[in-house]
């Protein structure tokens, strides 16, 4: 038993925010050297904007006819949506369908018709191995962006103590800031809080279906990849 309680700290305690603090100063065992943080870069800003504003109009798109409430209420946004409206009319048009007879992918689909796969998380078929990755259709390129980090972000100075404990999700990035992606616990029900606390009147600023099941953005299963390696920290 005490075995398998020093192997189970000597895996998480690389996650454990108070003795990260304490091996400051001491040799660090997945945080990579990086002489210049901007050219600590796999794929371009421009590239990573542009994969995910494609993939996000897409989803847009294909559940389009819930939008309609959206858009009665903030004409102003509706405005900047023009074309995709045009569109959407013109697709209505040819195949004689109406908003409420449109057929609607699920994001696991929408995402392999717009980038050419999809990924979903599930159980390892491996013994002990947990939650991962994996992708279910389709080919990914080389250098293509296949999935985000959702969570709570901490700066490097705010408190996430009790967060940390027994947690194997909090995400240091290179720059100190910490990203907590578990999607159970303390750290669900503080995600939940900050997304009630920035919620404009009826509409959310931002998703809360990658703490379900449910997953709407088909790309928030970045904390399920196993990101440890002497060599490399993505």
């Amino acid at each position: 038993m005490l075995r398998a309680l020093l192997r189970r700290w000597a895996s998480y305690k690389y996650r454990f925010v108070p003795w990260i603090a304490l091996r400051l100063r001491h040799k660090r065992r997945t945080i990579r050297y990086v002489p210049d943080k901007s050219k600590d870069k796999i794929i371009s800003d421009e590239d990573v904007l542009e994969t995910l504003l494609k993939i996000f109009q897409a989803l847009f798109i294909n559940d389009f006819s819930r939008q309609m409430d959206f858009f009665a209420l903030l004409p102003e946004v509706k405005s900047k949506y023009l074309e995709l409206l045009t569109l959407q009319s013109k697709r209505s048009k040819t195949t004689g369908c109406s908003h409420q007879s449109q057929n609607i992918f699920n994001p696991e689909e929408v995402l392999f018709n717009t980038l050419g796969f999809s990924i979903t998380r599930d159980r390892s078929l491996l013994i002990s191995a947990g939650t991962g990755v994996f992708v279910t259709k389709g080919f990914v390129p080389k250098g293509a962006v296949i999935s985000l980090y959702p969570g709570t972000v901490y700066q490097k100075y705010e408190p996430i103590f009790f967060q940390s404990i027994g947690n194997p999700f909090i995400f240091r990035c290179i720059d100190g800031v910490l990203i907590d992606g578990n999607d159970k616990g303390i750290s669900k029900v503080v995600y939940r809080s900050c997304s009630k606390r920035d919620q404009l009147g009826p509409f959310q600023m931002n998703d809360i279906t990658w703490l379900t099941p449910a997953v709407q953005n088909p790309l928030a299963v970045g904390q399920y990849v196993n990101n440890c390696s002497h060599k490399f920290n993505v």
